[in-house]
């Protein structure tokens, strides 16, 4: 990793983001038709509340009960939360070491009022390094 690059210079910026009251189908639809693996929950104000990834989905098909409903569910039942955040004045080195305790592929980086404004993934990590 080039030593001094922030996570604002190689984050993916405006974060598809989903409401905590949405369906999982619905999230399942946009994982799949926009080709990613996680999404940041808001509740109705906008406000980071959790993380939505592929994972999670899969989990709710292995639980029985969980997986009768699963149309139905709304996101904020099962989502991740806290979701693991990061400023983008942060250091890509911070975001590894995040990531790395975390056992996470993503964080959400926020503003100062904890809202969404982008995603630094481990796929954004690894471009910066073979930069």
């Amino acid at each position: 990793m080039t030593s001094g690059r922030t996570v604002g210079a190689a984050m993916t910026a405006n974060p598809i983001s989903i409401i905590e009251t949405a369906s999982l189908a619905e999230a399942a639809k946009i994982l799949d038709s926009r080709r990613i693996t996680g999404l940041p929950v808001v509740n109705a104000g906008g406000t980071l509340v959790g993380v939505l990834s592929q994972t999670d989905l899969v989990r709710v098909r292995a639980n029985q009960h969980l997986n009768e409903n699963w149309p139905g569910l709304p996101v904020g039942q099962i989502m991740t939360k806290p979701a693991l955040t990061i400023h983008a004045t942060a250091s890509l080195e911070e975001a590894t070491s995040k990531m790395a305790e975390g056992r996470v592929h993503r964080l959400v980086v926020i503003d100062e009022m904890s809202n969404p404004i982008g995603i630094i993934s481990t796929s954004d990590l690894f471009r910066s390094m073979v930069k």
